[in-house]
């Protein structure tokens, strides 16, 4: 998964470009002469998606479903440039979490899926899920839910085994039950083994603000740092500055060898995702990493919405589509495909879906234990610049891992160019 974290930049030049455009290159679908209804969906990541497309057109001929796989900001930026000049979008288009409230304030140029018969299908979804896709006053409903990003803490059992600690999930989950004693976990593995308790300050920080029901901004949009996040800023900074935290940056070479050669013992606010990251930068490392609880109740880290730009002439067949494919009994067959987590509770009961394990985290039932966690996520307003806010607290942890700066001027600079862009908005 990229970097997604990093703010989407929805450049003038773009806009300029978009502007300029030819409206005659309409990129959302048509019908054919034998009356078939031809729909375009845009797509980012490995969603597996096709193999239900495939599926959905065979019990509705009349339907063809042309799927476009992208990167996820390019296909953001596209879709941006592509609504401001009333040209080039598509029928349904998939938008991440992190920016979904930047479309939101462009929610004129998407159709109220509550005009659709959303919010008869509103139940199967999760509450705070739900929510996100949804203006303040719930009147307007951009998009339907799809996965979502339940956070745990994936942990190397050899490391906390030698640290002295139970390798047993439950029992480590029961020992470190609060952020306290993780921070006391952390001296404890620091002078037992000589090793760090994470390998990022990121995931430290993402895991204890991701907890809060405010994060960075109010519903009115005003920026409320001080008094939500500062504490786990200096909680994470705390645990730099004591050495108990590596240097790596997320994403990176570095932070992918460190996690293969153990040298550290958790990943704190890891959500369901980060199972193949892990596969992938450890491939050597089975049977040595399992999955616990996380201290103190879950988070949610990603997730994407399905929605339908104005620009769409067949509004109804692609919100019948979407409908479908967001469904119960859809999403299982996305997590059996793709390893999407659901986003609806229903299959939270699935007997099936509850016996699923991987056998490379020792075992664990992973759906079970990300089903635990998604239950326990808070609704969260995230605001239209929280990847602004987002990047710049990045910014200031990994200088104060890295550089070895002040932690409080280091807030205050971020704060500083957080409010300098805010202005510019």
């Amino acid at each position: 998964m990229k970097k997604w974290v990093i703010a989407i930049v929805f450049s003038l030049v773009a806009l300029t470009l978009a502007a300029c455009s030819d409206d005659s290159d309409k990129a959302s679908g048509d019908k054919s002469e034998d009356g078939t209804v031809n729909l375009d969906f845009w797509v980012f990541g490995s969603t597996g998606y096709q193999e239900l497309i495939d599926e959905y057109m065979e019990e509705n001929p009349n339907v063809k479903i042309t799927i476009n796989e992208g990167e996820m900001t390019d296909m953001h930026n596209n879709l941006f440039t592509s609504i401001s000049a009333g040209s080039g979008a598509p029928d349904i288009a998939q938008i991440e979490i992190s920016v979904v409230e930047k479309f939101l304030q462009a929610k004129d140029q998407f159709y109220n899926l509550n005009d659709y018969g959303a919010k008869d299908v509103s139940a199967n979804f999760l509450d705070w899920k739900w929510a996100q896709a949804q203006s303040v006053d719930g009147e307007f409903q951009i998009g339907l839910p799809t996965d979502i990003g339940p956070t745990t803490m994936f942990y190397r059992t050899d490391v906390m085994e030698a640290a002295g600690f139970p390798t047993d999930r439950e029992e480590l989950a029961a020992e470190i039950d609060t952020w306290e004693a993780y921070y006391e976990a952390a001296k404890q593995v620091k002078e037992t083994t000589g090793k760090y308790m994470t390998d990022t300050p990121q995931l430290v920080f993402n895991a204890l603000r991701d907890q809060q029901e405010l994060q960075y901004f109010n519903e009115d949009d005003e920026l409320i740092m001080e008094e939500t996040v500062k504490e786990a800023y200096d909680f994470t900074t705390k645990m730099i500055e004591e050495d108990l935290i590596g240097q790596n940056e997320l994403w990176t070479p570095e932070w992918g060898t460190a996690m293969a050669e153990g040298t550290y013992a958790t990943m704190p606010g890891a959500p369901g995702w980060m199972v193949a990251n892990v596969k992938g930068n450890a491939p050597d490392a089975s049977g040595l990493w399992d999955i616990a609880a996380i201290p103190e109740g879950a988070g949610n880290w990603g997730g994407s919405f399905l929605t339908v730009p104005k620009e769409s002439d067949y509004p109804q067949e692609a919100y019948d589509f979407i409908e479908w494919l967001t469904a119960p009994e859809q999403q299982l067959k996305s997590f059996d495909i793709a390893g999407l987590f659901p986003s609806t509770p229903d299959v939270y009961e699935n007997e099936e879906f509850l016996a699923t394990t991987d056998e490379y985290f020792s075992g664990a039932p992973t759906a079970k234990i990300f089903a635990e966690a998604a239950k326990s996520v808070k609704t969260v307003y995230m605001g239209v610049n929280y990847s602004i806010v987002d990047t710049e607290l990045s910014t200031a942890l990994v200088n104060v891992a890295v550089d070895g700066a002040d932690p409080q001027e280091e807030w205050d600079a971020a704060i500083e160019r957080i409010t300098s862009q805010l202005e510019r908005q």
